[in-house]
Parts: structure tokens; sequence; C-alpha cells
């Protein structure tokens, strides 16, 4: 804007002190918002109480919910699905050891182990979110089912996903270890070449 003074022609900005106070409010607005939707969040996942129907009904773990926040090895939709876990020691020392490995993880409780069931909740560290986590063993194929899933919200973020390839991984370590100090699992006896 021109603003004629004492003869000289003075060029004012209030465009960008306009647009300045404008970013600004924006800024404050989203922050609002995203404030208000976290601490709503929190809270939620405060009061989130056990969901009803987990738990082995007919040999398989509950499905997978229609949100993205859960990963299960019997699940029928190609986003949930992930590979089940391999054991070669025993079924009692691998469901010890699976046991271990869920009790070492940051924020896991373990509520229950009946049989070849496991029940574990995982607490998150920042926001207190809460996921239940199932696993079924199925001693003749020697596979270990799961489902892992958020008690509240819609996306996880791949913390499921990130959750269970960690404690697959620990978990494969571990019963490497235990199947060569197995005393249950025996190995193949070679015989000795013949010479000729």
């Amino acid at each position: 804007m021109l603003i004629p003074q004492s003869g000289n022609v003075k060029v004012v900005n209030y465009g960008c002190s306009m647009r300045r106070k404008k970013m600004s409010t924006l800024l404050t607005v989203v922050a609002g918002v995203m404030l208000f939707g976290i601490a709503g969040t929190f809270s939620l996942s405060l009061t989130a109480s056990r969901p009803e129907g987990l738990g082995v009904k007919d040999g398989r773990l509950a499905e997978a919910p229609a949100t993205p926040n859960c990963v299960s090895t019997q699940a029928t939709e190609r986003s949930h699905w992930i590979a089940p876990l391999t054991f070669r020691a025993s079924p009692a020392n691998a469901m010890q050891t699976l046991r271990e490995v869920v009790s070492g993880m940051a924020g896991s409780t373990v509520i229950e182990q009946n049989g070849h069931y496991l029940y574990a909740e995982f607490c998150s560290s920042v926001f207190r979110f809460t996921d239940d986590v199932e696993f079924l063993m199925e001693t003749e194929s020697n596979r270990i089912h799961f489902r892992s899933a958020s008690r509240v919200g819609h996306s996880d973020l791949g913390a499921n996903r990130d959750r269970m390839e960690n404690i697959r991984a620990l978990f494969e370590a571990a019963d490497q270890v235990d199947f060569d100090t197995d005393s249950s699992v025996s190995e193949p006896v070679l015989e000795p070449a013949m010479s000729e």
C-alpha cells in the first residue's frame, strides 16, 4: 500500500504481518486439535477394559477386527495376516521359552497361561496404550499362532506387527538354543561312511 508523506512515497507492507497472524492462528488451532485428540485417546486408553471374546474357541483365536491395528496368524485378510512362529524344541520347552521372551519385554504382563495358550498385555510407555496379545500352540505342526490387537484407536502405525516380529526374532534365537540343549529332541544318528 502506498501512503504519501510530505511529497515522498513510503511503501508499507501489511500483507506479511497479516499472513503471519493467520499462520500463527492456524498453527495454534491445529496444535489444539492434536492435543485434544491425544488427550482423548489417552483417557480412552486408561479406561478401556479387556475385550470380550479373547481366548480359544473351536481351536482358533478371535478374528481380527476391521481396523488396521491388529495382526493375526489366522487372519483371512492379507493386511492383518502374519506368519506363525515355528519351534524345534519340545512343546513344553517351546512354551516356556515363549513365556520367558514375552515376560522379558518392556511393558508386558502375562495374564494367563493355560496348557498351550498364553495371553499377555503390553502397555506402551508414553501414552499407556494397551495391546492384547494371545498365543496358541499347535503341537502337531510345531507352530504357534498368535493375535496382537490394540484396544483403542484405529491405526497403531505398525506397532503390533513390529512387536510380533521382535518376539519372533527373540523366540527363534532362544528356540535354537533350547533345541541344541533339549534332551527330548534327538538328532538323527548318522552311520559312518564305509571306506572302499
